[in-house]
């Protein structure tokens, strides 16, 4: 139940970390991977290893910023069973410290690109009267820190955007769900991990003791995508090694 064998899965983000980690985990699960991603190199690398391993892949340039383009590839795709969006975007300042085009940005990508993949892959799939769709959020839609304001509000909005197209499309046969990483060792947290007070600071807020690598978020994608959860839509699994389970690390004696 698990599988997806004859299945067109578009995954945006493929190039790098969990993008890349989600893309072969759906071609070993028999999938056709359509990866799409602003960085071609990564994208050759990440088909020619699916193919490599007996998968079936293909690749094309996608910045999911451009509502029209993303409109176009899923268009061109064709049939099209599942959607993962994975890419975003930090920058990591206080609310008092930012700045416009710093604010425009990370809306850009996270939000306002999150809706274009939602928007366009829903229209496809109404049209099919199935698919499955898994937008990436993150922990950080339901706790903070200092400098998490913007990067926060996304996500936060990310939930809500697939849980009210999960409602409008649940009728047609298309299910719509998030899945909200912890801490993942990606190019995304490069800078944290250089720093390794703030690194241990992190890993020691999970109940594992640890980051979690790319793979570890694949596994749960594809049981997403996959008729598994055939009855699962509208929500959201947070994969964060227990990090919004505990509310503090001391243990009470």
């Amino acid at each position: 139940m698990f599988r997806l064998d004859d299945q067109v899965v578009a995954v945006i983000g493929a190039a790098s970390g969990i993008g890349e980690a989600v893309a072969l985990a759906a071609a070993a699960q028999g999938a056709r991977v359509v990866a799409l991603d602003v960085n071609e190199a990564g994208l050759k690398s990440v088909s020619e290893r699916i193919i490599e391993r007996g998968g079936r892949a293909e690749s094309f340039f996608l910045d999911i910023r451009d509502g029209n383009a993303v409109e176009k590839v899923f268009a061109d795709i064709g049939k099209i069973d599942g959607v993962v969006s994975t890419p975003s975007i930090n920058v990591r300042k206080r609310i008092l410290d930012y700045s416009d085009e710093e604010l425009d940005r990370v809306l850009d990508v996270n939000l306002k690109g999150s809706f274009h993949v939602l928007q366009s892959a829903g229209r496809v799939m109404s049209k099919q009267g199935r698919g499955s769709i898994v937008v990436f959020s993150s922990i950080r839609s339901l706790v903070v820190e200092p400098g998490q304001a913007v990067y926060a509000a996304t996500k936060a909005g990310i939930v809500q955007m697939a849980r009210t197209l999960a409602c409008e499309l649940g009728s047609l046969g298309v299910r719509v769900n998030a899945v909200a990483p912890g801490v993942v060792e990606t190019p995304l947290t490069a800078p944290i991990r250089d720093k390794p007070e703030w690194y241990r600071a992190y890993a020691e807020k999970t109940v594992l003791g640890r980051w979690a690598c790319p793979e570890e978020m694949a596994g749960p994608t594809v049981f997403l995508l996959s008729d598994a959860a055939s009855y699962v839509t509208g929500t959201v699994l947070f994969v964060d090694g227990g990090w919004t389970a505990a509310d503090g690390r001391f243990t009470p004696p």
